[in-house]
């Protein structure tokens, strides 16, 4: 007789009665919130991980055609990792990418 394996039970979707104008008035919502975002961005941080493997390994099977063959895989990891990781700096995901220059129209 051995024991069951038990899956920790979770909410994939944020919490409802979480109030971002006023954080701490609900601690319970604000630490499920917190989970939430880490476990959103250690998930993105995974696929940008397995991009990463297709990517090695589409390198090593191509040879020296990995610049045409591997494009669309090295395209799909650097938007992957745009705006990923565990910065410091508080910035939006959007503001992390190159910058965009804004044009004067006359």
């Amino acid at each position: 007789m051995g024991r069951k394996k038990r899956v920790p039970e979770f909410e994939e979707t944020a919490p409802d009665d979480f109030d971002p104008a006023n954080p701490y008035k609900d601690p319970v919502a604000m630490l499920e919130m917190r989970e939430h975002i880490v476990r959103e961005k250690w998930i993105d941080i995974e696929k940008a991980k397995i991009l990463r493997d297709k990517v090695k390994w589409c390198y090593r099977i191509e040879g020296v055609n990995h610049l045409q063959k591997c494009r669309h895989l090295v395209r799909q990891y650097l938007d992957a990792t745009r705006g990923i990781g565990w910065g410091k700096d508080g910035r939006h995901p959007s503001l992390h990418g190159p910058k965009v220059e804004e044009v004067e129209s006359e």
